[in-house]
Order: C-alpha cells, then structure tokens, then sequence
C-alpha cells in the first residue's frame, strides 16, 4: 500500500510545473499586447511631435485667433496616433520650406501637412500613406475647362514654393519645349493662400493644388473658382506622413494607420472636415468674398491678442538682438579701428565680411536646421525658435554694427585722443570719456535707421516657426482670405513701432547734440 507522503514529491512536481505555466502564459500575455502596442522611438519622452504648416486647411490651419492651437485633418490624425501610442501630441507649426530641415534636424518626429508622397522625398525619408488625394489646375470661374497639360503652354501658372509641383511643371515644360511649344511660367509663392490670389485678381492663368484643400477654398469663396483639368498623375495620389528612415518605425506607423482606419477613425475625421466632400452647399461667407473693405474685419484684427502677442515678439526680438549686437561690435570697431596688424585683426576682418555676405534667411536657416545635426545640444526644447532668431540677428546685425561704430570712431578727431593723453588720462578713460561721447553722436543715426530695418527683417523667423506679427498675419489670412484687411492691420503696428523710434531718434539726437544752431545764432546776435 502507498503512503500518502510517498505522494509529496509528485504533488511538488504538479505545483512547480503550474507556476512555470502561469509564468509563460504571463509572459506571453506581457509581450503579445508590448508587441501590438509598441511605441516608435520618433516618440521621445512621451511625446509625439509632429511639424505641419498652419496655412494648408482642412489639413492644418488656424481656425480662430489663437496661432499657438491649430486645428484640421492632419491634426486630428495626428492626435489619434499620440493617443493610440499613449504620448502627449506637441505640435511645431512653421513655413512649408522648413518642414523637412526640421525632421532631418530631429526637431520633429513626423511631418504631417497635406504633402503627397513623392519617389524623390522617399529618397531622404520614410512615407506612409493616410489619404487619398489628386492634383487639380484651378482657375478663376468662367476659364475654359481643358482637356490637357499640354494648353497651359505658354501660360502663367502659381505653386507653393517649396513643394513638388515646381519638379513635375518643369518635366511637362521639357516636353512642351521638345514638341515646339512656348514653356508654363511658373510663379512662386510662399503660402498657399498667396497662390489661390494671384488667380483671383487675375496675375496668373491658374494654380495647381490638392482636390481636399480646394474642396475648402471652393466651400470658403463659393463660386470663384473653377477646376480646369484634374490630370492623372501617379505620384500625386496620395498624401502621406514623413519620418526619418527608420524600418521598424515605419511599419509600426503604417500599423498605427491602418488601425485608425479599420475602426473607423480616420472616416469619422474625413466627414468632420469634409476632405472628400465637393459640394459647396456648406459654403460660409468669408471676408475675401466681398470686394469692399471689411472693417469688421479689420479692427477685430487690430485689437486682437494674437496680433498683439505677434508685435510683442517682433519688438522682443529686434530689440534683445540690436542690444546684444551693439555689445559684440564695439570691441571689434575698437581692435579694426587700431592701425596695428595682427592675427586677431583679421580673424574679426572675416568674421564680418562673413556675416555681411551671406544673406539673413540663409544664416536663420543654417542655425536653426544645420548646426543641430553638428551638435545635438541645439535640439533640445529649450533651444527654441525665438532664442535661435535672437543669435541669428544679433551676429548678422553685429556685423553691420561694427562697419557703423568704426566709422564712427574714424571720424572723431585724432587729436582727441592725443590732447587727452596729454592731460594723462588713461587709455579706458580716453575712450569713455573722449572718443566714445562723440562717436556716439555721430553713430546714433545709423544704428536706429539700422534697428528699425532689423525690425523688419524679423519677420524671416516665420519659417522657423516664431510667432512674430507677419507669421500671425498669413497664418489669419490663410483662415479667412482677408487679405487686405489683415495686411492693413499688421502694416498699423509695423507704422506704430517704426515712428515710435523716429521719435525716439530726434529726442535722442537733439539731447546729444553739441549745440542748437538757433540759439549760438541768437546769442551771437
């Protein structure tokens, strides 16, 4: 007869072998959803950020006042795979030239924007498909419908600077010049909105878009415009979103997509905002469709927070930047005033010839997209679009700053500073006390002229994604084609803040001035 402990050691056997089960069906539990659900590495820290161009709707604009928040199709998408990957969406809206120098410069994860998947940008990165779409000519109502590419010769034709329409119009010009016939002209503009104007007041022929966003413009300006062919064109079937070349990331976000689109998701987003919807019955009344002024329009924005907000960062920007390069150029005038030669010399001779040479946009561009891919440092959230503008500026502006404070200090009397050594004054109080009163005097002229035009150029930091005023201002014309009254109310400020420093400037200049001509002549009298 068998004990029961002669049982034990089975009975041990039994449980060892049901917790190893229950760990391998754990683990295969674990690792089956870990797999399904595994999160990107363009996904960083929990966020998913993505660079889109506020100016393309119902892709991506500005539905209200408020830049910072833009809304669309893209976005919508774009929410749902941050929500799928369970990841904070942080949106960086800039101009449509620097959306791919951003993802090559890690700046973004993704480009999502209503860009069509082209062979030649597949070349530098991934692509995967989320919306059908086709190319259209669009011109104004009333322009003759055409049969084929070939009747635009000749013609003046409008695309978005920085998008694929400008490759494929130039190899149907090749075929046109090789069949005999006169070339498209092609004009470029650097927002879409720019583009769909130029038609409407008549400069161009037509433009060439996608079908979704002009079933948009066609719903904002009725009956306006009319599509004149809508050419069969392979690579222009679908748009698609953009990531660095990366195998498992592109497989893991084609999967993303094609979730979004068995659940139904993505069709629920296409219906809210009408991308396959070419009716006009939803039509509302725009701004742009009126020819008269709109001066609702115009004072809502002049009073507006987003355009308050834009003037105050333009203002910021050229400010803090002038400051900084009036510091880097006074040293510099001071050692390339000096008739001594030396190495320091004409290092600094280059460093401003080099900064005056290459043009403004040029060296914005270089910092912001560039030197983050020589050093990762400047990818960093706290290296932001308005610190980027403020270094660009300010060494660009110094280099013009130092050509003025040198002539400044040229035309001060070389017998000042000997008459002041004579006295035995050192060199630092020669320089504070003598040569710097006056060369001040002759330099103040030139370096306001000089900061009201930098003023001005700050509005190049829109296509690194700053807020300033004329980023703000396309970004509200974009939404509602007020042309003239937005651009009225941005040239306002702009008129506002240049004749407050004219003023300033006179003050300024008669405080400093040697002496008031009418009084010597009165008191000589």
């Amino acid at each position: 007869m068998i004990s029961f402990f002669s049982f034990l050691p089975l009975m041990r056997c039994f449980r060892l072998a049901a917790a190893l089960a229950g760990i391998l069906v754990a683990t295969a539990g674990l690792h089956g959803p870990a797999q399904a659900e595994q999160v990107p590495s363009f996904v960083q820290n929990g966020v998913l950020t993505i660079c889109t161009n506020p100016t393309l709707p119902p892709m991506t604009f500005v539905k209200g006042q408020d830049v910072s928040h833009p809304e669309g199709f893209d976005i919508d998408v774009a929410q749902a795979l941050a929500n799928r990957w369970q990841a904070r969406l942080s949106v960086i809206t800039m101009d449509f030239t620097g959306l791919f120098p951003s993802l090559s410069a890690q700046r973004c994860g993704l480009v999502m924007s209503g860009i069509i998947r082209t062979p030649a940008r597949e070349k530098s990165f991934d692509a995967v498909t989320y919306q059908d779409t086709a190319l259209v000519v669009v011109g104004r109502k009333g322009t003759p419908s055409l049969t084929s590419m070939d009747e635009l010769a000749g013609k003046s034709i409008a695309v978005e600077s920085g998008t694929s329409y400008i490759t494929r119009l130039g190899l149907i010009n090749d075929t046109l010049v090789a069949a005999g016939k006169p070339p498209m002209i092609i004009q470029q503009y650097p927002t879409e909105e720019q583009v769909v104007q130029q038609v409407l007041i008549g400069r161009v022929f037509a433009f060439v878009s996608q079908d979704v966003e002009l079933f948009f413009r066609m719903r904002q300006l009725g009956d306006k415009l009319h599509v004149l062919i809508t050419p069969d064109i392979p690579d222009y079937h679908h748009f698609a979103i953009y990531l660095r070349p990366n195998a498992a990331d592109q497989t893991q976000l084609q999967s993303a997509i094609s979730a979004l689109e068995t659940d139904g998701t993505l069709s629920a987003l296409r219906t809210k905002w009408s991308v396959t919807d070419q009716s006009t019955k939803n039509s509302v009344a725009s701004a742009s469709a009126s020819s008269m002024f709109d001066w609702n329009a115009f004072f809502s924005a002049l009073t507006s927070a987003a355009f308050l907000h834009g003037a105050l960062i333009t203002l910021s920007v050229a400010l803090i930047s002038h400051i900084i390069a009036i510091t880097i150029s006074v040293p510099i005038a001071i050692v390339l005033n000096s008739p001594q030669k030396s190495v320091l010399k004409i290092v600094l001779e280059g460093y401003v010839s080099l900064f005056r040479a290459a043009p403004t946009l040029l060296q914005l561009l270089f910092i912001w997209n560039a030197v983050p891919q020589f050093f990762p440092i400047f990818r960093e959230q706290w290296f932001t679009p308005f610190l980027a503008t403020i270094l660009a500026l300010s060494v660009n502006e110094s280099a013009y700053q130092v050509e003025i404070n040198r002539a400044a200090l040229s035309a001060v009397d070389p017998g000042q500073e000997l008459g002041a050594s004579a006295l035995g004054l050192s060199r630092r109080d020669i320089y504070w006390r003598v040569i710097f009163p006056q060369a001040f005097r002759i330099a103040l002229p030139p370096t306001i002229n000089e900061f009201i035009n930098l003023l001005k150029i700050t509005s190049l930091a829109s296509v690194i994604s700053l807020q300033e005023l004329l980023a703000v201002t396309q970004i509200q014309v974009a939404r509602t084609f007020a042309f003239t009254e937005y651009y009225a109310a941005a040239l306002v400020y702009y008129l506002v803040m240049v004749f407050f420093f004219l003023f300033l400037q006179k003050r300024v200049e008669r405080r400093f001035a040697w002496s008031d001509r009418k009084k010597v002549v009165s008191n000589a009298a």
